[in-house]
């Protein structure tokens, strides 16, 4: 299993990703959080993913100027929402 991110304009997601379970193909990218920059506040806030594939907003986590604080909550993952 690897952790990637894919980057766009105003959001960070973090993907998880496997081998393809029969050797063959693609491999399996899984969205586990969304970090999203607001560029009026200019902080980043967090968020989780469904089982709907939709995002909402972390309210164990305020919003951060620092990136790292944020990830850091992800780690260490408390509730288990991001990583089970």
């Amino acid at each position: 299993v690897k952790v990637e991110v894919d980057v766009a304009t105003t959001h960070l997601t973090i993907v998880e990703v496997r081998p393809p379970w029969d050797g063959k193909g693609e491999p399996t990218r899984f969205p586990i959080a969304r970090l999203r920059w607001n560029m009026a506040t200019r902080l980043w806030t967090l968020y989780w993913r469904d089982r709907n594939l939709k995002f909402h907003e972390y309210s164990r986590a305020t919003p951060s100027a620092r990136l790292q604080r944020l990830l850091d909550v992800v780690d260490r993952d408390e509730t288990s929402i991001f990583w089970g």
